[in-house]
């Protein structure tokens, strides 16, 4: 618990602080958007660009990360669904939802957590790959198709037909920067040292301003440009998929239908108990969409990881 504790306090503190700013109007009115803004076309393409190219995307194919897939893919095909049956959201909307129930928080939380109850990050180094160069360009063509070019909901129209679709690896900085970074990796190509560094530091600033951000939505943000309202029910749906059905399913397929090593087993269930990215309320924002799901269902799903993630490590964990 004392582990867990210690991984969990730079998301409050960073959080606190986003909204202890944002109260006290000391960036202005427009800083939320402004820091959105940065860190969805500056600092996490960089951040991604430095661990793609890094990075050897052969280890898909390890079979803990088909268990980690499996439940990713059901469980954000589920938030979805959900999101389109129950609650009539739109396509991106539901797209946030999807997000939001199965798009883990591997890095800033996974791997102070992996390495404190695993002993090492090398599977939610796969894990982060996998939701990278997988995961967000679908979640990103999703939002694309269902939203105008000027942003904000479209329904069921596609923003600019097939064009737009054939040319959003382009235009959008996330999966530009993954794709460059796969190119990288493939070829073994290298920066200089002074742009690898530059790339560094600018990635570092992006999980950090994310938090910052996240917080100040926190204090009375600007109304959604959706005019919904998110409700509890549909904050508790995909909270429930992402902190109870994701980890379930984990366990199900990495168990008893693939029968993986016990420390594997323990791996694949923790990382799919980890909470929902921040990165769910930086694109719901950058696309003009209702925030308060993505932002209710990060704090929500935080909270009550500490227990999922605690109970994975005592009936998991090679001391149960």
């Amino acid at each position: 618990m004392h582990a867990l504790l210690s991984a969990f306090a730079p998301i409050w503190i960073l959080t606190g602080i986003g909204y202890a700013v944002a109260r006290s109007g000391l960036l202005g009115a427009q800083a939320e958007a402004v820091l959105g803004r940065f860190v969805f076309h500056v600092a996490m393409p960089a951040a991604l660009f430095t661990m793609v190219s890094g990075s050897h995307p052969s280890a898909f194919a390890h079979p803990s990360m088909v268990a980690f897939a499996a439940a990713t893919a059901l469980v954000s095909a589920l938030g979805f669904v959900v999101a389109r049956r129950f609650f009539g959201r739109g396509r991106a909307d539901a797209a946030i939802s999807s997000m939001a129930s199965g798009y883990v928080n591997s890095a800033n939380l996974g791997i102070p957590v992996a390495v404190q109850v695993l002993g090492d990050a090398s599977f939610v180094a796969q894990v982060i790959l996998f939701q990278v160069l997988l995961v967000s360009p679908v979640i990103l063509t999703l939002l694309d198709s269902g939203t105008r070019p000027g942003g904000g909901a479209a329904g069921e129209r596609p923003g600019g037909g097939l064009r737009r679709m054939l040319t959003m690896p382009v235009r959008n900085p996330i999966i530009m920067a993954s794709l460059l970074g796969l190119a990288f990796s493939m070829t073994g190509l290298r920066l200089p040292a002074a742009l690898t560094h530059s790339c560094d530091l600018l990635g570092a600033a992006a999980v950090p301003t994310a938090l910052v951000t996240l917080g100040m939505s926190l204090h009375g943000g600007p109304a959604a440009a959706t005019g919904r309202v998110t409700g509890r029910a549909e904050v508790g749906a995909a909270v429930a998929l992402k902190t109870l059905a994701q980890p379930l399913i984990a366990y199900a397929v990495a168990g008893p239908l693939l029968h993986l090593p016990d420390h594997q087993v323990l791996a694949v269930v923790l990382c799919s108990a980890l909470p929902t990215a921040q990165n769910a309320f930086i694109y719901a924002r950058e696309y003009g969409l209702d925030t308060g799901l993505a932002r209710n269902g990060v704090v929500a799903s935080t909270v009550v990881s500490m227990v999922t993630l605690s109970f994975a490590t005592w009936a998991l964990g090679p001391n149960r």
